[in-house]
C-alpha cells in the first residue's frame, strides 16, 4: 500500500510539474512565436520533440492544414488538430530527423490579427547543405493582449509544377 501511495504522489508531482512549465517567453512576440514554431518540430533523428510546448503555441480551435494532390491528382486539404499532427507526424520526425528552417517571411497585420507567409526549407539533419523539401507556411495568428496564438497553419510544398515564386524567396 505504501508503494502505491508513493507512486501516486510521484505521478501527481510529475503532472503538476509539467503543467507549471512557463512557456510565456516563447509566445511574447510574433518573432518568438514563429521561431518557437519552427524550433519545436525540428530535431535530429532520435531527438524527442517538446509536444507540450507545441500544443501551447496553438489556440484551442487551431488547425494545421497541409495541401497537396491525392492519388487521383486532385488538389486537397487535410485538417488536423495539433494532437492529430503529433499522432500522424511525431513518430516520423523522431525516426528520420527533421529541421524546418525559415528562409523568408512576409507579414501583414490588422489590429490583433496577423497573416505570415513563411517560406521554409526542410533538412533531415541540421548539418545538411541541400534541403529535401521547400514550401510556404501560411500562418494566421492572434494576439489576445497577453500573448500570440497560432490560429491556423496552412501549407504547401514546392513542386516542379509549382515552384516557389521569387517574391517569397530571400533577397540576394
Amino acid at each position: 500500500m505504501k508503494k502505491i501511495i508513493i507512486l501516486f504522489i510521484l505521478i501527481s508531482f510529475s503532472v503538476n510539474a509539467q503543467e507549471t512549465k512557463d512557456y510565456s517567453k516563447q509566445v511574447a512576440t510574433l518573432d518568438s512565436t514563429i521561431e518557437t514554431l519552427y524550433s519545436v518540430i525540428s530535431g535530429d533523428k532520435g531527438v524527442e520533440r517538446d509536444w507540450g510546448l507545441f500544443r501551447y503555441l496553438f489556440h484551442k480551435d487551431a488547425k494545421l492544414i497541409p495541401t497537396g494532390k491525392n492519388k487521383e491528382g486532385k488538389h486537397m486539404a487535410r485538417y488536423m488538430t495539433p494532437d492529430d499532427y503529433i499522432k500522424s507526424s511525431g513518430k516520423w520526425l523522431f525516426e528520420n530527423g527533421f529541421h524546418e528552417v525559415e528562409m523568408s517571411r512576409q507579414t501583414q497585420t490588422f489590429g490583433n490579427i496577423t497573416q505570415v507567409f513563411s517560406t521554409y526549407e526542410s533538412f533531415k539533419n541540421k548539418d545538411d547543405k541541400k534541403p529535401f523539401m521547400r514550401g510556404i507556411n501560411s500562418i494566421q495568428l492572434m494576439n489576445d493582449g497577453e500573448r500570440w496564438w497560432v490560429i491556423n497553419i496552412y501549407w504547401m510544398q514546392e513542386s516542379k509544377e509549382n515552384p516557389i515564386p521569387e517574391a517569397y524567396l530571400p533577397e540576394n
